[in-house]
């Protein structure tokens, strides 16, 4: 089983982020109080050892060590935790001090995913990120004098800031700093954001589809080249050190997700916590958790088992295919493959589908030409 807790605060917000969260910290406490209290609700739907915990928000390292504490806590109280465990703090670069970074060593964090997005400051000034260039280096140092050694870093590419000479440099200067696990995105334009609204007023230029696929290509080309496994779309990381956690959601695993805005997923059907803060916290003052719960369609697990095997470099089992899932469903899966695997934009290797290296950039779109709808 695996754990996500959504710590939905943030100092500032980013420019093209749409996720929920609260730059309002005065119900910091109750919503802290709120996911104790959800915790305990939910005990008994993880019923073996976690292999995995994700503080993820938002920004988590917004919280301080104790805060951090209770929540641990409470999760020893209810849940076994497997001695190898993989627990993640999502963490940005500015709240990342000497004495912060001494204070979540003596918690049982063993990984930091930092918020970097880039190492130049133009870039950042886009983004409407609240650390610098310079604060982005010193704190993955800090870290890594710590004794911390499992680190992943955020890296946006395809910025209008972005050039490709900016955007290698990005790359190198994380390979040089010897970080073992890299995320990296393409910066895209979600509705109601700022970088929406900057865009519409020209204050940025458009996003560029044809430089964010030639930076996409280089990334895969340099990372690969310096001994990362390209095993996600977007992720890419060292021998041992590929994400527990994510690595879960890929492959199909069961979690819980806690707090306002949290998925879950029991295998045959998801749910999702309201994402407003106050009504979460009203919902758990009443012993009551305010969520939407959806039955998985046959077609549903089916298309989502197709988008994450051509994600990643698991790709797409057929046997687990063929003994999950009706022949009648199958028929039409295997009508919307055909053309792809003539077409060369996927690979069949034994009872093994996976999509093309050439195609990469186009993961999402090429899935879902195999949907069932």
């Amino acid at each position: 089983m695996h754990l996500y807790i959504h710590i939905p605060f943030c100092k500032q917000k980013c420019s093209y982020c749409n996720f929920h969260f609260s730059t309002q910290l005065h119900s910091k406490d109750a919503l802290i109080s709120a996911l104790l209290k959800e915790l305990e609700l939910r005990k008994n739907e993880i019923n073996s050892p976690l292999e995995t915990i994700y503080f993820g928000g938002g920004t988590p390292s917004i919280l301080s060590d104790i805060e951090l504490g209770k929540i641990f806590n409470k999760i020893e109280q209810h849940f076994d935790i497997q001695q190898d465990a993989e627990i993640t703090l999502e963490a940005n670069p500015d709240d990342l001090n000497a004495a912060k970074v001494e204070s979540i060593r003596q918690l049982p964090i063993n990984r930091f995913s930092i918020g970097v997005q880039s190492f130049f400051d133009e870039d950042l000034k886009l983004m409407n990120r609240a650390h610098s260039s310079q604060e982005a280096e010193s704190s993955i140092k800090r870290i890594q004098d710590s004794g911390f050694e499992n680190i992943t870093i955020d890296l946006i590419y395809g910025s209008p800031t972005t050039t490709d000479k900016m955007w290698k440099y990005n790359l190198l200067k994380t390979i040089d700093l010897q970080i073992p696990h890299i995320s990296s995105y393409a910066l895209t334009v979600e509705p109601k954001t700022l970088l929406q609204h900057q865009i519409k007023t020209k204050k940025w230029n458009q996003i560029d589809d044809e430089k964010q696929e030639n930076q996409f290509n280089t990334l895969v080309e340099i990372l690969t080249k310096n001994g990362f496994d390209h095993y996600e779309i977007s992720n890419f990381g060292k021998p041992h050190f590929h994400s527990k956690h994510n690595s879960a959601y890929w492959l199909g695993k069961p979690y819980v997700g806690i707090g306002p805005s949290a998925h879950s997923f029991d295998l045959q059907t998801r749910s999702w916590n309201v994402a407003n803060n106050s009504l979460y916290i009203k919902s758990l003052e009443k012993n009551n958790i305010s969520r939407e719960t959806e039955i998985l369609s046959e077609s549903d697990r089916l298309n989502e088992l197709t988008m994450i095997g051509l994600r990643t470099s698991y790709g797409i089992d057929l046997e687990k295919i063929k003994s999950e899932f009706s022949e009648e469903i199958l028929m039409i899966w295997k009508e919307n493959l055909a053309p792809l695997i003539a077409d060369k934009h996927l690979i069949q290797q034994e009872n093994t589908i996976y999509l093309s290296p050439k195609y990469r950039f186009f993961a999402d779109g090429i899935a879902a030409e195999m949907f069932i709808v």
